[in-house]
């Protein structure tokens, strides 16, 4: 009987994953150019292209290193140790690694030991006796072992598991997702904070001229040379200097806390000092291939969504066949405690307790066929949105490469018109002082030195945010920093 038992076992065993319904997975094919458009108008190398292929576990390294500043350097680490929202993502990662495991035990049998008595009262119809029959009730004693175990006749489990595997990969690509995003945006609000204190160095400049322009007004008016109107209009250019500094300052506040969120500090616990925005001049490595695309973590993560509900319509397949259920218990049962853990009071059954060891479906409204029409048009949506996902990823690369081309050009012709609007004050306010021309085109000229300088300041900031996003819409960046 022993050997019996022992070949029942088995058996399920070998019919593991015998007919899987899954259906071959191939990841579809998406469009993809040859080439940048915009790499071809500036210097980068478009050469190296090849068709792409998942990389999003690819080593990144830290590539806001490119930048040489040991405070952004910092500020990443502190993020990648504190940030919150990665942790949430950390987490979420773990639980769906533990819904793998929880899916591929579903391959093994259930062992269960239980112990207990049961107060039951047999009828007599069940004993073949009279219907009068007066059957006492009576106390049962057991001490048994329950095992029990669903082939998987039809992949009904693998591929569960293969789907639960690929919701797992594709939680990790959402993990690097969220690291990479937290990456970039540190660099960004910290190029922007920096940006803030550049805006406000120029007011502070801008106020102190300003000041200079109104002790020059009143000079001239306790002279006789000028009416009180010049004087009244250089205080209000005064007052309006220092309105605007202190809105830069508002905002710098508030983009300092944003910063600290970021790093996992409270706001209160953070003080950023005061450091201008010196021009970043760092160029992303030249030779953009396309290899780089493979590196982003939600292209990853959409093409592991397909493969999960791939795996998904193999599984609505399988509610359309049989199940098999074995179920085997073995240990005492008697009428008395004392009598229990007798040989003679050895038991067992192999079969299921309730129902069926052989379940064929046969009908149920339409459910099987709804839940397969599901199935397929998830795995259909999950395709179009990996098409959509790769042709936002070569939009992304395009815009910002075309931001860096622009923002060179437009950088070089600002420059261009600080210098010459610095030039025409200096010209207004000597014309001034020798009374050849109003305070008003004094006034205009300032307004347009702040102006133009303002719109540099921001061309810098705009240039070192597109850099960073340059380097995010490929992926990361690279295993070992480029100087």
């Amino acid at each position: 009987m022993a050997a019996r038992l022992s070949v029942l076992w088995l058996l399920p065993p070998v019919l593991l994953a015998a007919c899987s319904l899954e259906p071959p997975y191939h990841r579809p094919d998406a469009h993809v150019p040859r080439s940048f458009k915009e790499a071809s108008q500036t210097s980068f190398n478009s050469g190296t292209w090849k068709v792409g292929e998942p990389a999003d576990a690819a080593q990144r390294g830290k590539w806001w290193m490119v930048f040489g500043d040991s405070t952004l350097n910092g500020y990443e680490d502190d993020a990648q140790a504190a940030n919150q929202d990665l942790k949430a993502a950390t987490a979420r990662v773990a639980e769906a690694r533990a819904l793998v495991r929880d899916a591929r035990a579903q391959y093994f049998p259930t062992l269960d030991a239980g112990f207990g008595p049961t107060r039951q009262r047999i009828s007599p119809a069940s004993q073949f006796a009279a219907p009068n029959t007066n059957v006492p009730t009576q106390t049962l004693w057991r001490a048994q072992g329950t095992a029990a175990y669903e082939a998987d006749l039809f992949g009904q489990v693998s591929s569960n598991v293969n789907a639960s595997t690929a919701d797992a990969q594709q939680s990790e690509a959402l993990f690097r997702s969220v690291q990479l995003a937290l990456q970039a945006d540190v660099a960004q609000n910290y190029f922007q904070l920096r940006q803030l204190d550049a805006e406000q160095q120029i007011y502070g400049k801008t106020v102190s001229l300003r000041e200079n322009s109104l002790r020059l007004a009143e000079h001239r008016y306790a002279e006789g040379d000028i009416n009180e109107l010049d004087v009244s209009r250089a205080r209000s250019e005064v007052a309006t200097a220092r309105a605007s500094a202190v809105g830069v300052a508002r905002l710098r506040a508030a983009s300092e806390h944003s910063l600290a969120i970021l790093l996992g500090k409270a706001p209160a616990e953070f003080s950023f000092p005061e450091t201008p925005l010196a021009p970043v001049s760092v160029q992303v490595p030249p030779g953009l291939p396309s290899a780089l695309l493979e590196r982003r973590p939600d292209i990853a993560a959409a093409e592991r969504a397909m493969a999960a509900a791939n795996a998904r319509v193999g599984l609505a397949r399988s509610a359309f066949f049989p199940r098999l259920n074995i179920t085997g218990q073995f240990g005492y049962e008697s009428n008395t405690l004392g009598d229990l853990f007798m040989w003679s009071s050895r038991a067992f059954l192999l079969g299921p307790l309730v129902g069926t060891a052989l379940t064929i479906p046969i009908f149920d409204g339409g459910r099987r066929d709804a839940e397969l029409a599901q199935a397929r048009s998830r795995y259909e949506e999950q395709v179009a949105i990996y098409r959509q996902q790769v042709l936002l990823a070569f939009r992304e690369v395009e815009d910002n490469l075309s931001d860096l081309r622009l923002l060179d050009d437009q950088t070089r012709e600002q420059n261009a018109a600080v210098n010459a609007s610095q030039r025409a004050s200096h010209l207004s306010s000597v014309q001034y002082q020798e009374g050849q021309i109003s305070f008003l085109d004094v006034i205009d000229s300032e307004r347009t030195v702040l102006d133009t300088q303002l719109q540099a300041s921001r061309l810098q900031a705009s240039r070192a945010v597109a850099t960073v996003n340059l380097i995010r819409s490929l992926g990361g960046g690279w295993s070992e920093p480029s100087a």
